[in-house]
């Protein structure tokens, strides 16, 4: 049976990491048997990061490297779409994945007031005695690899300027059918949906969490994804 290596749940959601919830759907569609495995620490891993799939012969890591091999194995996660709509969806997957994400991180790790619960959250399994100069350590290099990114050079009114472009663009979909690419999930929900989840997840009130979490348009087609692929 394969294995997805994964970020233990947080704040409600399969995972902390909405790259592991879009490994963990990308499984579950292509209707393979598989079991999750909870991993704090993913530094012995390809890459340094997760999610990570255990598979016969390797440890395949990254989750469009974990799409390709599924792929390869008979999986068609954009079954019935049209060249477009398959050029479309990968500019969707694009967006969430190289933009929204950085928006999270930011209001994640960037924000005084949601640092110390993601703190206490992702790093619980490092001794409290210690935690504090480790995570502080690690918070930094974060943050300065925002800053190289650019992401983290906004204001945040300019941040959640260039966030309601992209959620003006997710929305104009999702307006003419339930999911992005028509009546059933395809691979742009894989990826769209768990980064609007992580957003509307943040245990604190940011203006980022709220723009999410009080769109019904949005907030429905989340939960949507969950009913159609039911995580445990």
């Amino acid at each position: 049976m394969l294995t997805l290596l994964i970020y233990p749940s947080a704040f409600g959601l399969f995972s902390g990491s909405p790259f592991c919830v879009k490994a963990a759907y990308l499984l579950e569609a292509s209707g393979q048997q598989w079991q999750r495995s909870d991993l704090l620490d993913p530094r012995r891993m390809p890459h340094r990061k997760l999610p990570v799939l255990r598979t016969p012969e390797r440890l395949m890591p990254d989750s469009d490297a974990i799409r390709g091999w599924l792929e390869t194995r008979g999986a068609d996660f954009d079954q019935g779409l049209s060249d477009l709509q398959k050029g479309q969806s990968r500019a969707l997957i694009r967006m969430a994945e190289d933009h929204l994400y950085f928006q999270l991180v930011m209001d994640r790790w960037g924000n005084d007031e949601v640092w110390p619960v993601l703190r206490e959250t992702f790093f619980s399994g490092v001794p409290r005695l210690i935690r504090g100069p480790i995570t502080k350590s690690v918070r930094k290099s974060v943050l300065r690899g925002l800053d190289m990114q650019g992401v983290s050079r906004f204001s945040q009114a300019e941040r959640l300027e260039r966030v309601e472009n992209d959620l003006t663009a997710i929305s104009a979909f999702l307006w003419h059918s339930p999911f992005l690419m028509g009546s059933t999930p395809s691979s742009a929900d894989y990826s769209v949906a768990p980064m609007l989840a992580a957003m509307a997840a943040t245990p604190v009130k940011t203006s980022l969490q709220q723009r999410i979490a009080n769109d019904r348009l949005l907030t429905d087609y989340v939960a949507r994804m969950d009913q159609a692929f039911d995580l445990k």
